[in-house]
């Protein structure tokens, strides 16, 4: 098949474009080539694809603040990238759009244990923030699924949790400052190592802003002391809903585990079947950890095995050692992948009150069978952050977007039991459309202004967060009045 000829006039615009950014930029920062471009052409939400106009990897905030500056002056969109893990599109390009990657910028940049702050570039990975203090016994606590390859600058644009954020919070909980820089090409710094600045909070505004106000180049991050020890217990149930009872009972209870993970019978056969990590097999199982001193562990603990036993588990199975302790995490932290083995799917991220969750669990059931789409829930069961992985046939024409409907509804269900679209995977491309459901016009109205400020022109991240009807309201007065 023939493929049409370049249209002449972009092919124009990318050149002069390449020959202004090549004078501010190392040769090996600027990817032209249409054929290296196609490495930007998605994030792991992959059933969307489009090539950018090119793309830049610079090393240091000068390099983006130089790359930003012409980018405006040119009218050129720009979408920041950070790992390319963002589950809802949140990375995807636009055909006019430079991809502008941070990933080349990851060196520590100050460390300090006496006030417990890191400050690193943005591209460095989550779990390699960790990595850099542990020889000190300090942690980085957010920690996403994706922690080995995902990187700060995404957490931050996304707001990401993990599987730990029910004791600690998630990024924007230990988040004390970044470095940003304008659409503009101004860079701007926002917090710092110190708690609670004064005015107003931008760096609230900032951390879960998916890249719409600016471009977040260097970061203060909060560590913490390692905990004195940890164990996980592994909880089996016959039902997803009796889980969820349970789940409930746990947090209503006021103990506070560092984590409450939940896998149902689809999700854990996948898992066993992939990391071998003597999961029983029943139709929902818990992972519940806690941590502190061996004293502490064993109060908690027996707390939660009380719980427990309560709601008649067909398993309840405390590790004894790390070797244990570490096979019960493997299966969790291998979900993802092993799901991805057995189908294609969309791994959905909404929110709700815990105490939702039994009948939620009852609705994605039900509404798995009114689809006709198998559907395998994994999740943050403590803060009521769910992912249900609904499977498809990405080769079976109409599959994806019955799935697309489906999970719609599922996201739906999150906002009307008084949860929301998004705990830490973003709206980007997938719930753009489903922001009206969650935000009257007059709230939508009240972000669409904070975006006008941050970004006049609308150029930062386009098409994603907001409905489309509503950006091109926004974008199409910017573009007049240039």
């Amino acid at each position: 098949m023939e493929m049409p000829a370049p249209d002449p006039a972009i092919l124009s615009r990318k050149a002069h474009l390449a020959a202004r950014l090549s004078k501010v930029l190392p040769a090996d920062a600027l990817i032209t080539d249409e054929a290296e471009t196609r490495a930007y052409e998605c994030d792991a939400l992959t059933a969307y694809r489009c090539p950018p106009l090119l793309a830049v990897l610079p090393r240091n905030t000068k390099e983006v603040s130089d790359v930003l500056r012409i980018c405006h002056e040119e009218g050129v969109p720009v979408v920041p990238r950070g790992s390319g893990t963002s589950l809802a599109g949140g990375a995807l390009p636009t055909a006019d759009s430079v991809i502008l990657g941070v990933a080349r910028m990851n060196d520590v940049l100050e460390t300090d244990y006496e006030n417990r702050i890191i400050r690193v570039q943005t591209g460095r990975t989550n779990l390699s923030v960790s990595g850099a203090v542990e020889e000190e016994e300090f942690f980085y606590a957010p920690d996403p699924s994706s922690q080995l390859a995902c990187a700060i600058a995404g957490n931050i644009a996304m707001n990401s949790g993990g599987a730990h954020c029910l004791k600690y919070g998630v990024t924007t909980n230990n988040l004390m400052g970044v470095t940003m820089v304008m659409m503009d090409g101004t860079v701007v710094e926002i917090g710092g190592a110190h708690l609670d600045a004064g005015g107003l909070d931008l760096l609230g505004v900032i951390c879960g802003s998916e890249g719409q106000l600016g471009v977040v180049t260097e970061a203060t991050l909060r560590i913490l002391r390692k905990p004195e020890g940890a164990r996980p217990v592994l909880i089996g149930y016959d039902s997803n809903e009796v889980a969820g009872a349970c789940v409930s009972d746990i947090i209503k209870a006021g103990v506070l585990p560092v984590a409450i993970e939940f896998m149902d019978r689809p999700c854990i056969e996948a898992c066993e079947a992939f990391a071998k990590a003597g999961y029983p097999m029943c139709e929902a199982l818990l992972i519940v950890e806690v941590e502190g001193s061996p004293a502490e562990i064993d109060h908690q603990l027996g707390l939660i095995k009380e719980i427990a036993q309560s709601h008649n588990p067909v398993e309840l199975r405390e590790a004894t050692d790390a070797d244990e302790a570490a096979r019960i995490w493997l299966g969790r932290k291998s979900a993802f992948g092993a799901m991805g083995q057995i189908n294609d799917y969309m791994c959905l991220d909404g929110t709700i009150p815990v105490s939702s969750l039994p009948y939620v669990l009852r609705r994605i059931g039900e509404l798995s069978q009114q689809f006709g789409l198998a559907v395998a829930n994994v999740f943050h069961a403590g803060d009521g952050n769910m992912h249900p992985l609904i499977l498809f046939d990405a080769n079976k024409p109409g599959d994806l977007e019955l799935c697309e409907e489906f999970g719609a509804e599922v996201l739906k269900l999150c906002v009307e039991v008084g949860g929301c679209l998004t705990g830490e995977h973003g709206v980007g491309i997938e719930k753009r459309d489903l922001m009206l459901h969650q935000y009257t016009a007059d709230d939508l109205e009240a972000q669409l202004r904070v975006k006008d400020v941050f970004d006049p022109q609308w150029l930062l991240n386009p098409a994603k967060v907001f409905p489309l009807s509503v950006t091109e309201s926004r974008r199409a007065p910017a573009l007049a009045a240039e």
